[in-house]
């Protein structure tokens, strides 16, 4: 698989959302569920019910609510939605919703891009149709990474960013992959992470910290990242100014974003 290709189809997938304009008609199987499923446009994103449109997507499966959370089982799925998360995960997946799992009058909404991604399931948009949601195998894809690939994702995100809020975690990840997408640099995670062209490019190699055992976010953030959640744009670089003598990167390149203590450039 060529792993500059698939970065770019998943970044591609990550920026979709359904315009305002779509938001009268939830087509499913020929019904139109917008009214059930509570179907409503926040920030330009479609919620759905995950109970309504799960009933459509993995119709044998089971939706329980169990410590807070709601819970999915069936035939080759387990997926767990908690209000107020800023994902959700499925079968060891975790899939990004920057606006967060809403929860409303016992209800618990989710994107529906996100929820038929998580249950196979495929969504298509015209601004005649509105939303059209066809139903797929009720269960998640393969995880489109290598245990590899999370491996040395979530140690480099530990060790760059074990402070720093879950956004800045999946920037310092979105980083690593604007790396391995662009042609100056190598064509994956770990030689990524330990190229030495220009002498070694994350403290964490220099000093041993990259060998030590993830944080339990760090380990969130890097399957969120794989799965094709961004932050930083199309960063290549960050430093904490405060942190370092070497402004390199400060003096050369272009300014794109602060999170937390970190500063990305491009």
């Amino acid at each position: 698989m060529n792993m500059k290709r698939t970065l770019l189809g998943l970044a591609l997938t990550a920026a979709l959302v359904l315009p305002a304009s779509a938001a009268q008609t939830l087509s499913v199987n020929g019904k139109d569920l917008w009214d059930g499923a509570r179907a409503q446009v926040v920030d330009g994103v479609t919620y759905v019910s995950l109970r309504t449109v799960a009933g459509e997507l993995a119709p044998r499966a089971r939706v329980d609510w169990e410590n807070g959370e709601a819970r999915i089982r069936g035939e080759g799925v387990d997926l767990a939605a908690r209000p107020g998360d800023q994902w959700l995960t499925v079968n060891g997946r975790a899939l990004y919703i920057p606006g967060g799992v809403l929860a409303e009058d016992g209800a618990v909404l989710v994107p529906v891009r996100v929820l038929a991604k998580a249950l196979g399931g495929q969504v298509d948009w015209s601004r005649e149709a509105g939303v059209s949601l066809t139903p797929g195998s009720g269960k998640p894809d393969p995880a489109p990474y290598t245990e590899e690939d999370l491996y040395w994702m979530a140690r480099i995100i530990s060790a760059e960013s074990r402070g720093e809020p879950l956004l800045g975690k999946l920037a310092v990840g979105t980083v690593v992959l604007n790396r391995v997408a662009d042609e100056e640099f190598p064509d994956n995670i770990h030689d990524v992470i330990f190229d030495r062209k220009w002498g070694v490019q994350f403290t964490p190699v220099a000093n041993g910290t990259v060998y030590m055992e993830p944080t339990e976010e760090s380990v969130l953030a890097a399957k969120l990242v794989l799965d094709g959640a961004r932050a930083a744009g199309d960063s290549l670089y960050f430093l904490a100014p405060d942190l370092t003598d070497n402004h390199w990167v400060m003096e050369n390149q272009s300014y794109v974003t602060t999170i937390g203590c970190h500063w990305f450039y491009r």
